[in-house]
């Protein structure tokens, strides 16, 4: 059911920026566009932070932008000088 109504959205992937009760927020991944669906359009067992292709949940992808982010944060860190605690 969900499959068909997020491929209404375009043949991009998909990302699940925010979940809430009835409504999601998602992202195209080659554009950065963002739209609001009906959380019930989502396939099931959909999180925040999950890709989405062509109505299913794509693991590899998702897997994949989450080593992204964790090396892009990793980059931007800044260390701490030795004795100092935020």
């Amino acid at each position: 059911m969900g499959a068909g109504v997020l491929l209404a959205l375009g043949a991009s992937p998909l990302r699940v920026e925010v979940l809430e009760d009835t409504r999601a927020l998602v992202v195209r991944t080659d554009g950065g566009q963002a739209c609001t669906v009906e959380r019930w359009r989502l396939p099931p067992g959909a999180r925040e932070g999950d890709v989405i292709v062509d109505g299913r949940l794509d693991p590899e992808r998702t897997e994949a932008l989450r080593r992204e982010v964790a090396r892009k944060r990793a980059a931007l860190a800044v260390p701490l000088p030795p004795g100092l605690e935020l």
